[in-house]
């Protein structure tokens, strides 16, 4: 079966690969929204341990089928799998999609360990298979703005970065908030991605890091109506800060915590030069605003944004993969740009527990910039 799907696929140059969901929970809402807007990709079928729910999201978001996830795994005509499941579970889906022959894209983290990520990474190369993995957010007009102004020279030369995500937790909010406390959850695990895949797309690849890290509570109580009240035992870093030197020289501030009570006023992420200092929007997001400020001037100048996507676009990353499958190229939010924030990520704990600097063993390319005469929903 796994020849025969990745052969199809091949030879289907110019038509769209056949995607399904496994997992369909909270998030799995805005990637069926979007699954069939764009060229290259059409979502077909969806699936759930909770079957009842999949039918839910089926019948809210038009889609044809409904499965079981080995049902989903097993049907032949599905090129590519969508893996929104929970994290501790991603290596497990991934490598069972692409054992069955199928590409996958998945929902952040790549894997909970390293090895698991290298594991998904070597089994899709001994497959010809294609991995790629959220956030694709950089993807979005704001993040792609603020690279070109870089590449533009704008602010010079890069020389450093800050990056925090301040946040009190999700109990207060989220359905189901107990996996962000356990293995494979924390700020850094949940929204370390979005800031490290950004800093990664304007600066380049990362070359060492050191982290300190930490937990005010030992438990946590939940305050979203599903849940309230009940207890949540607290079993990974709440706080993880640090420093991290790229490749290119420039140096980063990185702040991730569940334990900013009482809120924030830092910025999300800014990018220092010798000419100059650019704000970046919340990479959580794919549109705006994105200013800057030149040597000498006293004020923030906001630039337009490139024509782009401004909407949550969820679904643009398996999107740009089945493009770039079917147009021979490399995708954009992929394995290896997963695998190396997944290490970075590690690095902060590992850092801190042994009180010294981790100097990154993986590295990767830099993802190239969106055309900016493509149509929107357009990924050829």
């Amino acid at each position: 079966m796994g020849s025969e799907a990745s052969s199809r696929s091949n030879d289907s140059n110019g038509s769209k690969l056949r995607a399904g969901i496994i997992g369909c929970g909270k998030i799995s809402g805005i990637y069926m929204e979007n699954g069939n807007k764009f060229s290259s990709m059409e979502l077909t079928a969806c699936a759930d341990l909770d079957l009842q729910r999949a039918k839910e999201q089926a019948e809210r978001y038009g889609i044809a089928k409904v499965y079981s996830p080995d049902e989903l795994l097993a049907d032949p005509e599905i090129d590519l799998i969508i893996n929104l499941t929970i994290p501790a579970v991603h290596a497990e889906i991934n490598l069972k999609a692409l054992e069955a022959g199928k590409h996958v894209y998945v929902e952040k983290p790549l894997a909970v360990s390293l090895e698991e990520g290298r594991q998904v990474l070597d089994l899709a190369r001994s497959r010809g298979l294609l991995v790629g993995c959220a956030p694709e957010t950089f993807m979005g007009a704001g993040i792609q703005t603020a690279l070109r102004l870089i590449e533009s020279g704008a602010i010079g030369r890069p020389v450093g970065a800050t990056a925090f995500m301040m946040s009190g937790g999700h109990e207060g909010w989220h359905p189901d908030p107990e996996f962000y406390y356990a293995a494979g959850g924390g700020p850094m695990f949940d929204m370390g991605p979005y800031y490290l895949t950004a800093l990664v797309q304007l600066l380049g690849p990362i070359r060492s890091i050191a982290g300190m890290t930490g937990a005010a509570l030992e438990e946590r109580t939940i305050t979203s109506e599903k849940k309230r009240g009940q207890k949540i035992p607290v079993e990974i870093p709440t706080h993880v800060t640090g420093l991290l030197q790229f490749e290119s020289g420039a140096i980063g501030t990185m702040i991730t915590s569940f334990d900013i009570f009482g809120g924030s006023s830092l910025p999300r992420l800014e990018i220092y030069g010798t000419e100059g200092s650019l704000e970046v929007p919340d990479p959580n997001t794919f549109g705006g605003p994105v200013r800057y400020r030149r040597r000498g001037e006293r004020e923030w100048s906001e630039v337009p944004l490139v024509e782009g996507y401004t909407e949550n676009t969820r679904g643009i990353g398996p999107a740009d993969l089945a493009a770039a499958w079917l147009n021979k190229r490399p995708h954009r939010a992929s394995g290896e740009l997963a695998y190396h924030v997944l290490e970075a990520m590690w690095a902060f704990h590992y850092s801190s527990d042994r009180q010294s600097f981790y100097q990154m063993e993986s590295s990767c390319t830099r993802p190239a910039p969106l055309p900016l005469e493509q149509e929107l929903y357009t990924l050829d």
